[in-house]
């Protein structure tokens, strides 16, 4: 008997017949990293934490009139270094400059991972959601562009062109609403970011699989997530693998809707992150 978790697999990326049709070629075969929620290590205390001090806080504009406070940590150096922007989930939507800041960010500052990844980190916090969600064309849940979604990207050009980033080595990363708007943001922006790191999500358009395909993409998700529901995700990566993607998919057995605690400590993911440049024409 197939286990569920294999059988949802194949279900949603129509692989599960033993022979292929004869009008097309069989479906890429997409790996399913799982990995179990219950032995993952707990997440680190704010006592643990670097202060909310070592992000400078600043706020942008977009040309649309949208106003995003955010955060930005800047290794002392002139040399340039990649940048990476964290997109929030909606419980931060705000303007207090704060309420982006949680452990998933503020993770980036210790010393430890700054030595070894250092890097521009950007914590915009959006005034409105930056991702919306309705039913999709496969009848799974799909994510749209929300209204502070170009604000966002104008931000990152703006920082791009006044600080020593590395335009080859953009890296998107979100939690829940934010990991919908990276994934969005790699689609409505081909081949401008380097690679996306997508946690809980709710993904595009699986018709939009052919435009994010040339960037890299690692999803991540609990297959107990009773608020951005799994499948969608497990679906959108058979799509990017279809499309001739470089994705990965993480699948945290037993988690619910959080960052996996041993992500946050973890420096594998972060190493596969800044392994990856943008492609070039």
């Amino acid at each position: 008997m197939q286990k569920p978790l294999t059988l949802l697999a194949c279900l949603l990326l129509g692989a599960c017949a033993s022979t292929p049709a004869p009008d097309r070629a069989p479906a890429p075969k997409l790996a399913v990293e799982t990995r179990n929620y219950a032995t993952t290590p707990l997440s680190p205390t704010p006592a643990d934490l670097p202060p909310l001090e070592a992000f400078a806080a600043d706020s942008f504009t977009g040309p649309d009139g949208v106003r995003l406070p955010y955060r930005l940590l800047s290794p002392a150096t002139k040399e340039k270094l990649p940048l990476v922007v964290i997109l929030h989930g909606s419980g931060a939507v705000g303007h207090d400059n704060k309420a982006q800041m949680g452990p998933f960010v503020r993770g980036w500052a210790r010393p430890g991972v700054a030595k070894t990844f250092p890097a521009f980190v950007l914590a915009p916090q959006a005034p409105t959601r930056t991702a919306n969600y309705a039913k999709g064309a496969d009848r799974l849940l799909a994510s749209r562009p929300g209204a502070s979604l170009p604000a966002v990207l104008a931000l990152i050009d703006d920082l791009s062109a006044r600080l020593p980033i590395d335009t080859d080595r953009i890296y998107l990363v979100g939690f829940s609403m934010g990991g919908s708007a990276a994934m969005n943001a790699a689609a409505l922006a081909p081949g401008k970011f380097a690679a996306v790191a997508a946690f809980s999500g709710v993904p595009p358009e699986r018709a939009l699989a052919a435009k994010v395909a040339p960037t890299p993409v690692m999803i991540v998700h609990g297959d107990k997530d009773r608020e951005n529901p799994y499948a969608p995700d497990l679906a959108w990566a058979g799509a990017l693998a279809n499309a001739g993607g470089n994705v990965r998919f993480v699948s945290y057995s037993g988690m619910a809707h959080v960052v996996p605690p041993d992500m946050m400590h973890d420096e594998t993911w972060r190493a596969w992150l800044f392994s990856q440049k943008r492609k070039k024409d």
